[in-house]
C-alpha cells in the first residue's frame, strides 16, 4: 500500500483509537486491524501499538488532570502492580508465536464482545457524578490489579474496558474518577510495554509515531467532550468493530 494511503488509514484509525480509549476502552481493535492490514506480523503490530498507547494516555492525563478528576496518588498506587505485570506479559507476548498470538487475540475479543452486552448499565452510567469514598487498596486486589498488567502488556486491546470495571468493582470509584484513574494507570504501563517491545525490536516507530499523531487527537476531544449519548453511540460501534476482530483473527470468515 501506497504511503499517501496507508498514512492517512493509520492516522484516523488511531484517532479513534484515542477517543474510544478515553471514554472507556477497547479502541485499540481499531488500530491492530489497521496495522496488521498494513502488512505488519501480527507481533509487530501489537508493539507498535503501544507508541500510540503512551502518547494518547500522557495526553488524556493531563486533560483529566486540568478538569480535577484525576486523583494521582491514589492512580499511582494502583498503577505499580499493573506496570509489574505489563513486564511479564511484554515479555510473554514478544515471545508468543505470530499464528498463537493471532489465536489468542480473536479468543480475548470474543470475551470483550461479551462483556459489552453483560455490562450495558456501566456504559450508561458513564458520567455519573456520585461522590464515592475510594477504599484503601487490598491485598488481593494488588493481586488482581498485577494479573490485569500481564494481559495489559500482553495485548493491550479490551484492557481499558477490564481496568475500568476493576477500579468500580474492586476500588469502590465512581465511573469519572475511575476513568480518570484508569488512564494514568495505562500510561505507567504503556512506559514498561513500550521499553519491553522496543528492547525486542518488535516496534515499526515511523508507523507507531504517525499514529500516534491520531491517537492524542482523538484522546485530546475525548477528554473534553465526552457525554453520555457519545458512550453510548461508541459502545455499540465498539460491539461492531470487536465482533470483526473475532471474525478477522479466528479466520471464522474462511470457514464461509
Amino acid at each position: 500500500m501506497e504511503w499517501y494511503f496507508l498514512y492517512p488509514i493509520i492516522i484516523v484509525a488511531g484517532f479513534f483509537t484515542g477517543f474510544i480509549n478515553t471514554l472507556a476502552g477497547c479502541g485499540s481493535v481499531f488500530t491492530l486491524i489497521a496495522l496488521n492490514l498494513a502488512g505488519l506480523p501480527i507481533n509487530i503490530a501489537n508493539g507498535t501499538n503501544r507508541v500510540g498507547i503512551l502518547l494518547q494516555n500522557g495526553i488524556a492525563t493531563y486533560r483529566f488532570k486540568q478538569q480535577g478528576n484525576l486523583n494521582i496518588k491514589q492512580g499511582v498506587k494502583i498503577a505499580i502492580p499493573v506496570a509489574c505485570g505489563a513486564v511479564i506479559g511484554s515479555l510473554l507476548a514478544c515471545y508468543t508465536a505470530p499464528k498463537d498470538l493471532k489465536i489468542v487475540i480473536g479468543i480475548v475479543m470474543v470475551i470483550v464482545l461479551i462483556s459489552l452486552f453483560t455490562n450495558q448499565k456501566r456504559w450508561v452510567q458513564e458520567k455519573r457524578v456520585d461522590s464515592v469514598v475510594v477504599q484503601k487498596t487490598k491485598q488481593w486486589q494488588i493481586v488482581a490489579y498485577f494479573a490485569i498488567g500481564i494481559y495489559g502488556g500482553f495485548i493491550q486491546a479490551g484492557i481499558g474496558v477490564f481496568l475500568l470495571t476493576s477500579l468500580v468493582m474492586f476500588s469502590n470509584m465512581n465511573l469519572v474518577k475511575g476513568n480518570a484513574i484508569k488512564v494514568l494507570i495505562i500510561f505507567f504501563m504503556s512506559i514498561i510495554a513500550v521499553s519491553v517491545f522496543a528492547f525486542q525490536g518488535q516496534i515499526r516507530w515511523d508507523l507507531g509515531l504517525i499514529m500516534a499523531c491520531g491517537n492524542m487527537c482523538g484522546a485530546w476531544i475525548a477528554a473534553k467532550e465526552a457525554s453520555k449519548r457519545g458512550a453510548g453511540f461508541i459502545r455499540w460501534l465498539m460491539i461492531s468493530i470487536v465482533a470483526f476482530a473475532a471474525i478477522y483473527y479466528l479466520g471464522i470468515y474462511k470457514l464461509f
